[in-house]
């Protein structure tokens, strides 16, 4: 397995003094897969259910080799 890193983008609705304004928020995740493919559909899988919209950026090979817990 390999680790890839997902940049994700959610809209938030924020309240201002002029009214509702939707805010872009970046997330990033490390993601433990097989394939770009696999990290992607992992991430939409984990995502699924919530009430707002989100859209995967990107998803890019990671340089971490190994995670010591």
């Amino acid at each position: 397995m390999s680790y890839y890193v997902a940049k994700i983008q959610m809209q938030d609705e924020v309240d201002t003094p002029k009214g509702l304004k939707i805010k872009k928020i970046t997330e990033t995740y490390l993601v433990e897969a097989l394939s770009v493919t696999e990290a992607e559909a992992k991430v939409i899988e984990d995502f699924k259910g919530f009430a707002f919209d989100f859209e995967v950026k990107s998803v890019t090979a990671s340089k971490i080799i190994k995670i010591l817990e």
